[in-house]
């Protein structure tokens, strides 16, 4: 019998998930079967999507289970493979989730070329993170050359993404991030047009000092008072991708102040607005082959570029998870299992 270590949902976390939230263990896998793979995971990805997937309210998909291993994907190795297509040794992208160890079926898994990009690409700026951006970019956002681009959680996989394919079409882009660190790394890392704190003073006035024409695209990950601060910039015919609200996903009621519901839908009517949320998976089997043969080049060129943020072991992802929702990752956020 093959064992693994898995993380399970130990119980529905109110607020910050807590160490309580977790159950770390150690449980037998089942023997494999015709037309599937042993595997090790090498990298676990950790995303904000897992919050809402802890929790048993309504949303795009249904929650995780209490007892059930954490979801995720990862990239893994083939230990065994009764599958034909894959043979041991060979990489692929797979969602095992929170384990060192998972029995999958093979035709659910997507085989990897180390030769072709770093494998734990697959994960960020080639994968379900990067897609994301083209996604809402391509379908919602549309930018057009000498338009004002505006990103939240910007040094993020998702947000990072968002400002480099602004600019591929000619658009300013303005980046939002958390602290001089990352402030500084939308500049001269990924030569960003334009950087501001959120977490200054004055963010509203540096916001306006960077968009002095308006927004005319703003890609929503964070809401909260990132969102109060563009939303009365935003242009006539401006287009809003609602990818995440990451500000608000630990929240236990809603935060204190009036409703200003009459004033987002007025100025929605009166500047028309386009707002439309999003799920990535709803263009992912029309549109992510075509992502991959645009971007994948432009990666391995240098031309895209993007930024990892890697912690080792499994045992690390509870403490690595509450810092990703309080933004203090710098880049995509992996775990390094083996």
């Amino acid at each position: 019998m093959t064992t693994t270590t898995r993380i399970a949902l130990a119980q529905r976390p109110h607020g910050v998930p807590t160490d309580d939230s977790f159950l770390i263990e150690e449980v037998e896998l089942p023997p494999l079967g015709d037309g599937q793979v042993l595997l090790a995971v090498d990298y676990l990805s950790l995303d904000p999507y897992m919050r809402g997937r802890m929790s048993s309210a309504k949303s795009y998909a249904a929650p995780t289970e209490i007892g059930d291993t954490m979801p995720g994907g990862t990239v893994a190795t083939v230990l065994e493979s009764r599958y034909d297509g894959l043979a041991a040794g060979d990489t692929v992208l797979s969602y095992s989730g929170w384990q060192t160890h998972a029995v999958a079926a093979g035709a659910s898994v997507r085989r990897l070329d180390p030769a072709g990009a770093p494998v734990q690409t697959a994960l960020g700026v080639l994968g379900m993170p990067g897609f994301t951006a083209y996604a809402g970019m391509r379908n919602i956002g549309r930018p057009q050359a000498g338009e004002t681009v505006v990103v939240a959680a910007a040094t993020g996989p998702v947000g990072s993404m968002v400002g480099q394919l602004a600019q591929r079409a000619g658009a300013r882009a303005v980046g939002i991030a958390g602290g001089a660190a990352k402030v500084d790394f939308l500049r001269d890392g990924l030569g960003f047009d334009a950087a501001v704190d959120h977490r200054a003073p004055d963010f509203a006035e540096q916001l306006a000092a960077a968009t002095p024409d308006g927004i005319d695209v703003y890609f929503e990950n964070v809401g909260g008072t990132v969102f109060d601060a563009v939303f009365p910039r935003l242009n006539t015919f401006g287009r809003v991708p609602v990818c995440g609200l990451a500000a608000n996903y630990n929240l236990t009621e809603l935060p204190d102040g009036k409703d200003r519901t009459g004033v987002l839908l007025g100025g929605i009517l009166t500047r028309s607005l386009t707002f439309r949320g999003f799920i990535q998976n709803e263009f992912a089997d029309s549109q992510f082959s075509d992502f991959l043969a645009e971007i994948a080049p432009e990666v391995a060129a240098g031309r895209i570029r993007y930024r990892e943020d890697v912690v080792d072991g499994l045992t690390n992802a509870p403490e690595a998870f509450r810092g990703l929702l309080a933004g203090k990752n710098f880049g995509k956020l992996l775990i390094r299992v083996r």
